[in-house]
């Protein structure tokens, strides 16, 4: 175990999987004292005992980001475990891609529901702790599509470039948290496996045929953490060197 900064309690949405799980499993080696959460709690039991066997501070809850009780009892563990909470990354996300002509309107609501939804519930949990605090950061995930609109996944986009307003606007109303959004372009993950139309399904395939893995992302996210209190990373794009994307 080793850190340059002192240990942090940190919340991880989305833990079981991809960046969550690659951003846990770091941020724990470095020290930090982490709550994950995730609908999958056979995944989130077996990283947790791993890391701790391996001298981490982990704990875990089964979580459900649309459900604002379930987040803030997810808040709670580490107000009850560790009297704080320092960071809260909210990772959770879901990409089921199809035309909008497709009208997979039950899709469009589960990515509203967990994309942006779920980090509003996250901010509700975690902020009123972080003003009594007097400091805190939230880091939210968007992607290289809150940045850019691509077909088959407007619907995707539209909840990330809401991520990425959301967290503007809470970064200016507030003077004594850190906001930070780490915006990755084509990684390794599962969050493809979402998509179901089969048309965007083959167009990912390729699409995501140059990927940089989750590691990657998670490296990003632990550097805006190891930033001096005064100093706010507002924003990372991460991408793979190969891609256009």
């Amino acid at each position: 175990m080793n850190s340059d900064t002192p240990s942090k309690v940190i919340l991880i949405t989305g833990a079981s999987s991809g960046i969550g799980e690659a951003a846990a499993r770091l941020l724990a080696r470095k020290g930090h004292r982490l709550v994950i959460g995730a609908r999958r709690t056979d995944r989130l039991e077996a990283l947790a005992a791993q890391l701790n066997a391996e001298g981490g501070t982990v704990e875990f809850t089964s979580l459900d980001v649309t459900d604002l009780e379930d987040v803030r009892a997810f808040a709670g563990v580490a107000l009850e475990k560790f009297g704080r909470i320092d960071v809260i990354v909210n990772n959770a996300g879901l990409m089921p891609l199809s035309p909008l002509e497709a009208l997979k309107v039950d899709e469009w609501n589960q990515m509203i529901d967990v994309n942006i939804r779920g980090v509003l519930h996250g901010i509700a949990a975690a902020l009123p702790v972080m003003k009594k605090q007097g400091s805190g950061q939230v880091i939210n995930v968007s992607s290289i599509g809150g940045h850019a609109t691509f077909p088959t996944a407007a619907v995707y986009c539209a909840t990330k470039y809401a991520v990425i307003a959301i967290s503007e606007g809470l970064r200016q109303e507030n003077t004594d948290i850190r906001v930070t959004v780490i915006s990755p372009g084509v990684t390794t993950s599962e969050l493809a496996h979402t998509i179901t139309d089969e048309g965007a399904a083959k167009a990912m395939d390729s699409f995501r045929e140059v990927a940089i893995p989750a590691d990657a992302i998670a490296r990003a996210i632990s550097f805006a953490i190891d930033q001096p209190e005064d100093v706010d990373v507002s924003e990372v794009i991460v991408r793979p060197t190969a891609s256009a994307y």
